[in-house]
């Protein structure tokens, strides 16, 4: 007789037959549970270790589908760690698995969270950067992928209350309406219960000087009661849920106050209702929740418009482009799917949808919303066209460089956004002091408790709750960061792209501004307007030379002479020497152009005796033991480079020209621009400029460095504040502080001016701050503030805060 067959085991996940001898179990609630393939495993064993062991046990039955099989939680999670979704939003960096993202983080409602959300990111390992502007709630993540997933990161985001999602403009969006319509309901349901309340409030003082009976004072208690519930369960929900995750985080927030005011006033008049003795604080707590809501929701009113720049400049980029086919056919497609090399046929009045170079047509450009130029510029074959500028008059046709992240706006809102979350010494230090506010706040509250206990039992607690309404320590948080997103936004409107967060700190002390000669008090387009051969070497050959040398380098000169010879040879060994030149090997020889010096060193002796022409610059080519020819370059002073370097010096700082070229050069440009000639220095290394910026700084002097090119970037790493031209090398421009996009030279005295202003703002603002809470406490401590009051106080701090930011956003005079 045949033994009987075991009956078939079905997988636990997913229903399907477990194959014979297959062992993928999974502990569940405890239990072996079978699964039929590594997959299943694999995801029963991320819902397990997620703590989502609920879906199994809520499930009613096993379904078919594969979306049907993964929690919502966990799949809306892991889904962001797939390699082809990120890399729409994700940057990756040359350091090993190191990654970067941008966030919108939902849920933030002041600054305390914007804290709470940084320093639980932070210590969690794999993390190495995490920063929140508040403004925009949106966050900058990088992180190394190798040590944990994205997931991991937004999994404990989720942790301590809030939601976080890749940016995305629209949504963004959509988020600031929502979260403005849901602002809009909670005060409409606390100013409705507020005047409901009100009146019977009012009814119950004259009741009493009245002789109303008992039963009446308890059935408009009752009503009291009933008007009040939603205001707290709804309208004041936000502060408790906010409070709540403050406590489990072991930190007291700026909501730890202000809940406990609500809730142990909504309490104790539950009390004084149900037992029909005591006073009632319905009208005190549906009050001050309104007030409350109020000035937080114009506060967040003032606060997306403050960032408005920067959400203005995400919203830049179209959504579709028109591609040309080889044959030239017309399709219209996502730009997410342009790529290095398409064409695109811009038309007048679009967007142009990337970075790259017009290949056909010619056209006027409107670049105002990224340089602050209000007029268009021309553009023809051969120009550059950057992403998320407009098209005024003409059909263009581009070829596509760079697309997505690699383009000049994403590497603009990146910069700005960095500008926004970092913060500065003051803005540290005043977290620093708010977290430690709370903690004072509610010692205070319990000490003013006990006196009045002791002395007028009766009022001992509405005085409790004044003290602790009044004294929230939000527009102390406020102070810096709204001053600062306001001024970045104006000075990027302006063309002044603000890179790092402490650098309009920096920028209002600096008492001398350094200037580099070539692209930054001058256009940086040279022209050769002479070639000299020194050998028997042909005027052509010796072009083809120096531009082969040059090819891959990005400063003026070198562009200047590629453009001799546009079909260049090939080098070998290239090698750039700041400050001096290019060497490289062609056909077993090695050649050199560059300045005298440099050449030089490789010809064996110095070159003949020539005499340049004020304002013009000599460039040489030489090999082993032979001088081959001497460029003759021009260069045009900036026309703004007069006025501002005026406007500059009448506000009281001094001016310096440190140049690489040759000192006649730099000589007779100062002279032009009215600099003293102990002010100026030519022929500099980039080694001179950096001990000339440090002698300064040895003599005391606050040092903004404002250079373009690539042997430009270490002096300006090393200066107090250093400033960028929008059309300097990248290196140049990452080690800067500031960028500035215009390239228009009056544009400094006003940043400066705008760097002044705004450390008085901040500065008006911390001493509001200070002298609010130094007032206010001992009115409320004194009784001589009641509880409605305390929250109309504590809400038009905030206000003033902000608002007194928010006219930095007017132009200046």
């Amino acid at each position: 007789m045949p033994e009987p067959q075991a009956k078939p085991v079905d997988c636990f996940h997913c229903g399907l037959p477990v194959p014979a001898g297959c062992d993928y179990s999974v502990e569940i609630d405890g239990a072996a549970q079978a699964m039929c393939c590594p997959g299943c495993q694999a995801v029963a064993q991320a819902i397990v270790a997620n703590d989502l062991t609920d879906f199994y046990r809520l499930r009613t039955e096993k379904g078919n589908r594969p979306e049907d099989l993964i929690p919502d939680a966990l799949r809306e999670l892991q889904v962001y760690d797939a390699e082809e979704l990120q890399r729409s939003f994700v940057r990756l960096s040359d350091a090993g698995d190191v990654r970067e993202a941008d966030l919108i983080l939902e849920g933030i409602t002041c600054a305390a969270c914007v804290w709470l959300n940084e320093h639980h990111v932070q210590q969690l390992a794999g993390v190495l950067d995490f920063r929140v502007n508040y403004s925009t709630h949106r966050a900058t993540l990088r992180w190394d992928n190798s040590e944990l997933p994205l997931s991991a990161v937004l999994k404990a985001i989720t942790d301590i209350g809030y939601y976080a999602h890749p940016f995305d403009p629209g949504r963004l969006q959509n988020l600031q309406k929502k979260e403005k319509s849901a602002a809009l309901r909670r005060i409409a349901v606390a100013g409705l219960g507020m005047m409901q309340v009100m009146m019977v409030a009012v009814a119950l003082y004259i009741g009493e000087a009245a002789d109303m009976s008992v039963g009446m004072q308890q059935f408009l208690r009752w009503m009291s009661l009933l008007m009040a519930t939603p205001v707290v369960l709804y309208s004041a929900r936000v502060f408790f849920i906010a409070a709540w995750r403050d406590v489990q985080r072991r930190r007291l927030g700026m909501d730890v106050p202000v809940a406990l005011a609500i809730g142990i006033a909504y309490v104790a008049s539950i009390w004084a209702t149900w037992t029909g003795t005591g006073d009632v604080y319905f009208d005190s707590v549906t009050m001050f929740t309104f007030f409350l809501l109020t000035g937080r929701y114009l506060e967040m009113a003032a606060r997306h418009k403050s960032g408005q720049i920067a959400e203005e400049l995400v919203r830049l980029m179209p959504a579709t482009a028109t591609r040309l086919s080889a044959d030239g056919q017309q399709s219209t497609v996502p730009v997410s799917d342009l790529q290095a090399g398409d064409e695109v046929l811009i038309r007048p009045g679009e967007t142009v949808p990337a970075d790259g170079r017009v290949t056909r047509g010619h056209s006027h450009i409107d670049e105002a919303l990224l340089t602050g130029e209000s007029l268009p510029r021309p553009r023809q074959v051969g120009d550059k066209l950057v992403g998320g500028t407009l098209n005024r008059d003409s059909p263009l046709v581009m070829q596509v460089d760079k697309v997505g992240e690699q383009t000049t706006l994403a590497a603009i809102t990146r910069l700005l956004e960095r500008a926004q979350t970092e913060k500065p010494r003051l803005a540290q230090l005043a977290d620093r002091v708010a977290s430690w506010f709370v903690v004072v706040i509610l010692i205070v509250a319990v000490a003013v408790f006990a006196f009045w206990h002791g002395r007028a039992p009766d009022d001992a607690f509405w005085i409790t709750l004044s003290v602790l309404v009044v004294t929230c320590p939000c527009a102390l948080s406020l102070a810096t960061p709204v001053a600062l997103t306001a001024a970045t936004s104006l000075l990027t409107s302006q063309g002044v792209l603000i890179t790092r967060g402490p650098a309009l700190e920096t920028l209002a002390k600096v008492s001398r501004m350094v200037f580099d000669k070539t692209g930054t008090l001058t256009q940086g387009i040279l022209q050769v307007v002479a070639v000299e051969p020194l050998a028997d070497v042909a005027r052509a050959d010796c072009s083809r030379l120096a531009a082969s040398l040059e090819q891959s380098s990005e400063h003026p000169i070198a562009q200047a002479l590629v453009a001799l010879a546009p079909q260049a040879a090939t080098m070998q060994a290239v090698t750039a020497t700041a400050g001096c030149g290019v060497q490289g090997t062609w056909e077993g020889e090695v050649y050199r152009v560059g300045t005298a010096a440099f050449v030089a060193e490789l010809v064996g002796q110095a070159p003949p005796v020539m005499q340049a022409e004020a304002g013009y610059s000599l460039v040489y080519l030489g090999r082993a033991g032979q001088y081959l020819a001497v460029f003759t370059l021009a260069d045009e002073m900036r026309s703004t480079a007069p006025q501002a370097l005026k406007t500059l010096q009448d506000r009281g700082l001094k001016i310096s020209l440190l140049s690489g070229d040759h000192p006649k050069v730099v000589q007779r440009l100062a002279d032009r621009l009215g600099m003293a000639c102990a002010n100026t220095q030519g022929a500099c290394l980039p080694a001179d400029k950096w001990r000339r910026v440090q002698a300064y700084q040895a003599e005391g002097d606050i040092v903004a460095m404002v250079g373009d090119g690539v042997n430009d970037a270490p002096v300006l790493a090393g200066a107090d504040v250093s400033i960028a031209m929008g059309s300097g090398s990248q290196l140049a421009q990452a080690s800067a502080d500031m960028v500035l996009l215009s390239e228009n030279l009056e544009h400094l005295p006003f940043a400066v001016l705008m760097a002044c202003k705004t450390q008085q703002v901040i500065y008006q603002n911390f001493a509001w701050a200070i002298a609010y809470n130094i007032v206010a406490l001992p009115l409320a401590a004194s009784g001589f503030l009641p509880p409605w009051a305390a929250a109309l106080g504590m809400s038009a701090s905030s206000l003033v805060v902000v608002l007194n930011a928010l006219r930095l956003r007017g132009r200046i005079a």
